[in-house]
């Protein structure tokens, strides 16, 4: 009897000490808004449109995760199903989150889904939209109401923290396609229809390895419907089957570098269905397989850079703008006009927010602002290939397309055309990708 208790003590001793020097370094919490707008809008993303909303297809919503080191160190990522917010409301949001939480604007990650169906937010391509005095009353109050339930939101993801472990994997999913290759006229092959497949994922478990939260994402713009009803396109339906094939955890979806790819093909409900349900398939197949550990600590690196654009048009060439026949370039002569008529001078660049989070050496993700095209996300992959990385596009401030050096050559859309929706005359100077590169890799140090 003496041998066995003398044998069960030194069991304990061997026992806790193993216990008490693998308790999870992270704390994590969540939080869930729902933002779908209670009556009609306008809806962002195609200037075809000519009516608000018709209803709700499924809820948006706006979600946090919040994570916590060791040290105390946090930051807060925020997602939401909307086409864009601008830096108006971006710093607005995080100024009030640092004053009610602590967490400083460079530790907060802003994100949207980029969903074509979703409402437009004031600030967001202001130049698409010919609205009437009551439908940008609608637009303006949605955004005040946006703004306080993101700060609440993030105050509810701190009320949650709770002890946990990180994950990280990566999976594939190949519905995207670039955009670019039908317009240039080359073969999906080509160096010029360039995609990223890859799904990040990051999985939370909490003490008992239940899903705690998942956040994962994709590099493909959000345009596989065009309707009229409120809905966040194929991200949606992935967030929807994941909470559903694992309810009490939440799932949040980053959008990648994406601007110019799409879903092929489009234009069905039953189409977007089918994305989500392959891009929430590609997940579940890394949360169920051989995931990294991510260790701490938390080092966050955050600069505005400022992207140079051409040179400004005189008042004249403005003026004879306003004779031109696309209606978008009037709206911009207007725009630039009533700037000058103010007394302010033309913008000769633009300060593009850069961030770069670090999970201890596990895990680096670059969040970049604007519509960045997936040359950015192929050549960080490239070029920082001796860790994990995850590059998010849609962050913090969307205010332009932001070409890759080939696509500013190139020319089209992404390339300059589309920055007079964004009230900007370009397009950039030749340049700005190796910027954003360098940004990058100096805040990943």
């Amino acid at each position: 009897m003496r041998a066995f208790c003398l044998s069960l003590i030194l069991g304990f001793a061997l026992v806790l000490p193993l216990a008490a020097a693998d308790p999870p370094e992270w704390r994590a919490g969540t939080a869930h808004v729902d933002i779908t707008p209670s009556g009609p809008i306008w809806l962002g993303g195609y200037a075809a449109r000519d009516h608000p909303s018709e209803g709700v297809l499924h809820p948006i919503g706006a979600k946090a995760l919040v994570f916590e080191d060791r040290d105390g160190t946090r930051v807060a990522i925020i997602t939401m199903d909307l086409i864009g917010i601008g830096r108006g409301l971006s710093d607005d949001v995080c100024q009030r989150i640092f004053q009610r939480t602590g967490i400083p604007r460079e530790r907060i990650v802003l994100n949207v889904s980029h969903t074509h169906s979703g409402p437009v937010v004031a600030g967001v391509t202001p130049l698409v939209y010919d609205l009437t005095p009551e439908q940008q009353a609608a637009v303006d109050d949605y955004a005040k109401a946006l703004a306080d339930k993101l700060v609440t939101l993030a105050e509810t993801a701190i009320k949650d923290l709770r002890p946990a472990r990180l994950a990280f994997g990566e999976g594939k999913a190949t519905f995207g396609a670039n955009r670019r290759a039908t317009r240039l006229k080359v073969p999906p092959d080509s160096p010029k229809a360039p995609v990223d497949h890859g799904v990040p994922v990051l999985a939370v478990r909490d003490e008992t390895d239940s899903l705690q939260a998942v956040l994962f994402g994709y590099a493909c713009h959000s345009t596989t419907l065009s309707v009229y009803e409120v809905n966040g396109d194929y991200p949606g339906f992935a967030l929807t089957a994941l909470e559903t094939a694992h309810p009490g955890a939440t799932a949040l979806f980053m959008a990648g570098c994406g601007a110019d790819v799409n879903p092929d093909p489009r234009r069905e409900v039953a189409l977007a269905k089918q994305y989500g349900q392959a891009l929430a398939t590609a997940v579940d197949e890394v949360l169920g397989g051989s995931m990294r550990p991510v260790h701490g600590p938390l080092s966050v690196g955050f600069e505005r850079i400022d992207l140079k654009l051409v040179d400004a048009p005189t008042q004249q060439q403005i003026e004879q703008l306003l004779q031109d026949k696309n209606k978008y370039q009037q709206r911009l002569a207007r725009h630039l006009l009533d700037e000058l008529a103010a007394g302010r001078t033309l913008p000769t660049s633009y300060p593009c927010p850069v961030q770069v989070i670090r999970f201890g050496n596990d895990l680096v993700m670059a969040a970049l602002a604007g519509e960045p095209c997936v040359d950015y996300a192929l050549r960080l992959r490239r070029e920082l290939a001796d860790r994990p990385i995850w590059i998010a596009g849609y962050c913090n401030d969307i205010f332009a397309y932001i070409p890759s050096e080939r696509v500013l050559q190139e020319g089209g859309y992404e390339g300059g055309e589309a920055m007079v929706y964004f009230g900007l005359h370009g397009p950039f100077q030749p340049g700005l990708e190796q910027q954003i590169i360098d940004a990058v890799k100096r805040l990943a140090k």
